[in-house]
């Protein structure tokens, strides 16, 4: 799958391409599911290219799941036929170049194993960033997609206390992760009150939430956006770049691996409707992840 121009979802091509190889440090899988991300869309759009930039044209996704058929040189630990999940380039593909891996965990399919790479990086990050500590809360707006997901229940195993705000099919959904759930719309900053004092805040939606979540924290250096190009005018920092992917996935190993983490598959597409996938992604409203089977 690729893209010669920026645009919409009617840009992405299913098309021939060379095989890739593994380079130093690399893995080759045979993909068998790529994770769909918002920031899929956002780099086809053309919106992100100082933390992603690229050339045209280019290919689509960072996460894939599948079996490693070629081996880089100087890679130890992973061999032939192994299943890993992890994060590279180009992963809208049969075959995909991984630059960051891990072993699957067991009892994961393949289609659930792609949706964690970027989701539990992008969770560990932010939540580092935002400096919230075990005891306090954490408010987390637009919490049902999978990067909320992952932040809800990465913070409760920290003991750390979440209010997380979606949709009122998601209610249910977010207090199955150990969320005090509430409804975005009208009225809720003061249902947000109700709830409790917020010491930190996470903008995952974009929604133009930003001057509400500093309001409810009353700092600025204690919201952090991944989703509102727009933050920094209000003093808020916009966390785009990723941190150590490696040590991501062995903590998304460990989580998974212990029962503290599961990010279900909300629904998954052939690789051939990727252009579906974004534009249900971009519609938002998501519980979980999306992904497409190779």
């Amino acid at each position: 799958m690729s893209f010669a121009e920026f645009g919409g979802p009617e840009v992405l091509r299913f098309v021939d391409a060379e095989e890739p190889h593994a380079g130093p440090g690399q893995v080759r899988i045979a993909v068998r599911a790529a994770g769909v991300n918002p920031v899929d869309w956002r780099i086809r759009e053309g919106q992100i290219l100082k933390a992603h930039p690229i050339e045209l044209p280019s290919g689509v996704g960072l996460d894939a799941s599948g079996v490693v058929d070629e081996v880089g040189e100087g890679v130890e630990g992973v061999e032939v036929g192994d299943h890993v999940f992890g994060e590279g380039s180009s992963t809208y593909a049969e075959f995909a170049v991984l630059s960051a891996w891990a072993r699957m965990p067991e009892g994961l399919t393949f289609e659930e194993a792609a949706g964690y790479p970027s989701v539990v990086e992008t969770a560990l990050r932010i939540i580092s960033q935002v400096g919230v500590q075990p005891g306090q809360t954490l408010l987390v707006s637009g919490a049902s997609g999978g990067v909320g997901s992952a932040v809800l229940q990465i913070a409760r195993d920290r003991g750390i206390t979440v209010i997380g705000t979606a949709g009122a099919a998601n209610q249910d959904y977010l207090r199955s992760l150990g969320a005090l759930a509430t409804t975005y719309g009208e009225g809720w900053v003061e249902r947000v009150r109700r709830l409790g004092q917020v010491d930190a805040a996470l903008d995952l939606a974009g929604s133009g939430v930003i001057r509400e979540l500093v309001e409810l924290t009353g700092d600025p250096q204690k919201v952090i956006s991944i989703a509102d190009l727009a933050a920094p005018e209000f003093g808020v920092r916009f966390s785009g770049v990723a941190g150590s992917v490696p040590e991501a996935l062995a903590e998304a190993v460990d989580l998974i691996s212990r029962g503290k983490l599961h990010i279900p598959v909300e629904k998954s597409y052939p690789l051939a409707e990727a252009a579906a996938a974004h534009i249900d992604s971009q519609a938002g409203h998501t519980r979980g992840r999306r992904v497409l089977v190779v």
